[in-house]
């Protein structure tokens, strides 16, 4: 019998920090039940890596265990019925690798001096002397960047981000009835958008991810309209969402531990730094898998077609792993990280994520290196991802 919990993900005190939660539940061995979702959640680090590696889990629900939605909610779902976030092989492997070819680290790396261009641009264009650095810096750099890798207008970033924000409140556990309708407006937008801006694409091709995606064949079979419209929905919004968080969850700790000194100049270190903070405070907390058959889990046995809970957000916190886990310790050689998932569904994009967090976490303590808080940062209720509501910055050269 596991231990049951009781934590509600929408409590503020939870919101502000999980993290004594979660070391609770490690100390009651990283296998719980939790009970506000109804499922077993597991916080240790080899448990969470080793199912997201494990194909007898996976991300497509069963047939037998699918619950119906309301109509309304359709513009929704039936995006996600495309999406290779929720699939499985054979589906998955077709897509990711259709996906993969155009979205290759040979792109991705180019786009180093665009990136570092995009930073200056927005350092050199801040608002005052005090800003909100999330709307002004750490907001704008992944979704402009997703937009051009993607070849969709700049000039619509703002609206793709409206859009993003919305979307994502399905997977929140905030989700209200007025979220779900912004939601839905937001996908029949996006995707009305996306089709006809495919359309173009197709008679105007150009040297962009869109281009690439609909030229792209393997074993004969392209991406339909429909994956199509998905796949760049879900490359702009997962593309944006993490590196949001995760830029600002690291100025916001390096703004809180003055005691730390960055070699900004040091390649390694800067790699260092990223991966702290994706252990420290990663931008997603939860993942779910399906158990595909019967699977003993230690002293536990996870039954066929049970959804499982993996709370990537705890296993930076593991002391079976991690010496002085609580202390952010930027110097610390990080070779394990689950910040951006696992396995078959590791994320396409945390290559570019990486990237961002390297270039503009210098670019902007270099050009302000004795910025300080203009106020105590809070938490927004967005759970389970994990990111700030703003970050008040006063600028000090």
């Amino acid at each position: 019998m596991l231990p049951k919990v009781a934590q509600s993900p929408t409590n503020d005190d939870f919101v502000q920090n999980p993290y004594p939660f979660y070391e609770n539940c490690l100390a009651k061995g990283g296998k719980v039940f939790w009970e506000d979702y109804n499922m077993v959640s597991l916080f240790k680090y080899d448990d969470v890596s080793s199912i997201l590696k494990d194909r007898r889990f996976g991300r497509e629900c069963p047939e037998d265990k699918k619950q119906g939605y309301r109509k309304e909610l359709a513009p929704f779902y039936e995006l996600e019925d495309h999406s290779m976030l929720q699939l499985e092989p054979p589906k998955h492997t077709r897509l990711r690798g259709l996906v993969l070819r155009a979205f290759t680290s040979r792109k991705v790396n180019s786009m180093a001096e665009e990136i570092q261009t995009l930073c200056a641009q927005l350092i050199q264009n801040f608002s005052s002397n005090q800003v909100n650095i999330l709307n002004e810096y750490a907001n704008k750099i992944p979704v402009i960047i997703i937009a051009r890798l993607l070849g969709v207008p700049e000039e619509m970033s703002e609206q793709l981000l409206r859009w993003s924000n919305d979307m994502v409140m399905m997977y929140q556990a905030r989700r209200t009835v007025k979220h779900e309708e912004r939601a839905i407006k937001a996908s029949k937008e996006f995707s009305a958008f996306m089709r006809s801006y495919i359309d173009e694409r197709r008679s105007k091709p150009k040297d962009d991810l869109i281009t690439h995606l609909i030229s792209a064949e393997e074993n004969g079979e392209k991406l339909t309209i429909d994956e199509l419209i998905t796949t760049c929905i879900l490359l702009l919004n997962a593309g944006h969402e993490a590196t949001v968080h995760s830029l600002g969850n690291g100025i916001k700790v390096l703004l809180e531990n003055k005691r730390i000194t960055i070699d900004w100049q040091n390649e390694l270190k800067i790699n260092q730094l990223t991966e702290e903070i994706l252990r420290f405070d990663p931008p997603l907390h939860i993942f779910t898998r399906y158990a595909y058959d019967q699977i003993d889990l230690g002293d536990y046995t996870i039954k066929k077609g049970e959804e499982v809970a993996l709370v990537l957000g705890a296993t930076g916190r593991d002391k079976t792993l991690w010496s002085d886990p609580e202390y952010f310790d930027p110097s610390r050689v990080i070779k394990k990280n689950t910040a951006f998932g696992g396995g078959i569904h590791f994320c396409v994009g945390a290559a570019l994520a990486r990237l961002e967090m390297q270039i503009a976490l210098p670019m902007l303590f270099a050009k302000y290196p004795k910025m300080e808080l203009a106020e105590k940062p809070r938490y927004a209720d967005v759970y389970h991802f994990h990111g700030l509501e703003k970050l008040l910055i006063k600028l000090k050269d």
